[in-house]
């Protein structure tokens, strides 16, 4: 495991605690429909997702052009950075949020951008599912 890596694994911790402080539950590496795996997402009280793409340094973002392919899979979208990123290049009409292993701050709101309805439905039996899934790994790691 590299170092970016074990970075955006922290990032993740940081971000799911941020999440878990506002009431929602969240995963990471989520696979969305299209195949893509979002870093984090988060699924609130109103049935609303919220995707989030870490960004662990400047190389990391210019080589990713998958990103807009999560846009409809989510209400919500962001970015998350470590403090040190330079927030700059990110695109402003996204959400913003600066994380760390213990934390996350959001920076920059991101504009509610309403998932189809039927996605939405079957997105959130999926997220259901792993979520179900992962905990009985986790209490039988044989399964």
């Amino acid at each position: 495991m590299g170092a970016d890596e074990r970075r955006a694994i922290g990032l993740a911790r940081g971000i799911a605690r941020h999440f878990e402080d506002a009431g929602q539950a969240s995963l990471a590496e989520f696979t969305v429909k299209n195949g893509r795996r979002a870093d984090v997402i988060a699924l609130d009280q109103k049935g609303r997702f919220t995707i989030v793409e870490i960004k662990t340094s400047l190389a990391d973002f210019r080589s990713d052009t998958k990103w807009p392919e999560y846009l409809e899979f989510c209400d919500f979208y962001f970015f998350a950075v470590p403090e040190d990123f330079p927030q700059e290049v990110l695109p402003e009409d996204h959400g913003l949020i600066v994380a760390d292993r213990f934390d996350a701050t959001i920076l920059r709101p991101s504009a509610e951008a309403p998932m189809n309805t039927a996605r939405r439905k079957a997105q959130t039996l999926r997220f259901a599912l792993l979520a179900a899934r992962r905990l009985r790994e986790w209490t039988d790691p044989a399964v």
